[in-house]
């Protein structure tokens, strides 16, 4: 019992994602304890051509157990021979009784149910048609379940008032249990369709707005910070980072390791701006960096932590071992001129430190 419990509660967080087969062997195994139940009350009150009914039907769904059976998946032959039986059950318990009993109630219940199936099994452009049709067909075999029993006597006459209310709640009950496990299955597929889709569109939008390598954001993002940055009326700072003599530790080592400096180099400046802005990886080996709320003093500072970790950074790969220097330019944004121009201040000041020798910040 605990099992089954526990079951139950990975289901419904979604730990366990309800196949197909999960589906059917829930819905023989439901309707098939139904029948068991039946062939029991039948057998005790002697309705012996329902009792004989029951067997068959529990049979028939022993059947589809084992149209299930390892590899078999035949889940569009069992839907046909699940609508059929009960519709049938539906019709031999109305002759066999009358319509007191309520056993054309099935009839209803296995409608949405037909939808529900109809849409999670993989057919390609019938399964609409097949819904549709089994809807109007139940329809019409639940208005002929009740013109035979208005024109025609039960079959079997069993005058007892209290089985007859047993047997009405117990297929009432029989046939909303149908309908709202289903309907609840129905809400929890969407909810997790929803969960799946929203997060699979977080990844794309996350590899929409970062560069593969280095994990920083791209160019078409930054683009997005700057124009807020802007909009926002804020003072900010914009650095402009470009590894000294990359194109050497490539040709020297390989991309391979001028992937690893690359990557090293990004995850030191996310440290050191976490919180205060936003790294972007410009192109290439150059970096540009957006610090919001930003001053003179606090932007040189950041941008002086950078090149000093990354100067004191050992980057290896394959035994191989190598340091690395940046040069940074910092350029404030002055609320008056094009944020373009802000960014070739920054890179005209990287320029000039690159001039000057290098693994040096210039304000």
């Amino acid at each position: 019992m605990k099992k089954g419990m526990n079951k139950l509660k990975d289901v419904l967080t979604g730990k366990i994602l309800i196949t197909n087969r999960l589906k059917f062997h829930a819905l023989i195994g439901s309707i098939a304890s139904v029948h068991v139940l039946l062939l029991v009350i039948f057998a005790v009150f002697k309705v012996w051509p329902l009792f004989i009914f029951n067997i068959f039907s529990v049979f028939t769904y022993a059947m589809c157990f084992w149209l299930m059976w390892g590899e078999r998946e035949h889940y569009l032959m069992i839907y046909f021979i699940t609508y059929a039986e009960v519709l049938l059950h539906s019709f031999a318990a109305t002759i066999c009784l009358g319509w007191k009993f309520g056993f054309a109630q099935y009839i209803i219940a296995i409608i949405p149910v037909c939808f529900y199936i109809c849409y999670t099994l993989d057919i390609r452009r019938k399964k609409f048609t097949i819904a549709t049709m089994s809807a109007v067909f139940s329809a019409v075999a639940f208005l002929a379940c009740k013109f035979l029993s208005f024109f025609g006597d039960p079959l079997v006459e069993i005058d007892n008032i209290a089985l007859e209310l047993s047997l009405y709640v117990f297929n009432s009950l029989c046939a909303f249990v149908f309908l709202i496990l289903f309907s609840l299955v129905f809400v929890f597929e969407m909810k997790l369709s929803s969960n799946q889709l929203r997060h699979q569109n977080a990844i794309l939008d996350k590899l929409a707005s970062t560069d593969p390598l280095t994990g920083l954001y791209n160019r078409r993002s930054m683009d997005i910070f700057l124009n807020q940055a802007v909009e926002s009326a804020s003072s900010f700072a914009l650095i402009m980072c470009d590894i000294d003599n990359f194109k050497s530790v490539n040709d020297t080592y390989g991309h391979d390791f001028g992937d690893v400096v690359l990557k090293g180099i990004a995850r030191i400046t996310s440290d050191q701006v976490k919180g205060q802005g936003y790294v972007c990886r410009w192109g290439g080996e150059e970096i540009l960096i957006l610090i919001n709320n930003a001053s003179e003093e606090s932007s040189f500072r950041i941008a002086e932590n950078i090149r000093r970790n990354v100067a004191n950074r050992v980057f290896e790969l394959n035994d191989k071992w190598i340091h690395c220097s940046l040069t940074l330019g910092v350029a404030l944004y002055d609320g008056k001129e094009p944020v373009e121009d802000t960014i070739t201040r920054a890179d005209y000041n990287l320029y000039c430190g690159k001039r000057n020798g290098k693994n040096a910040v210039v304000l």
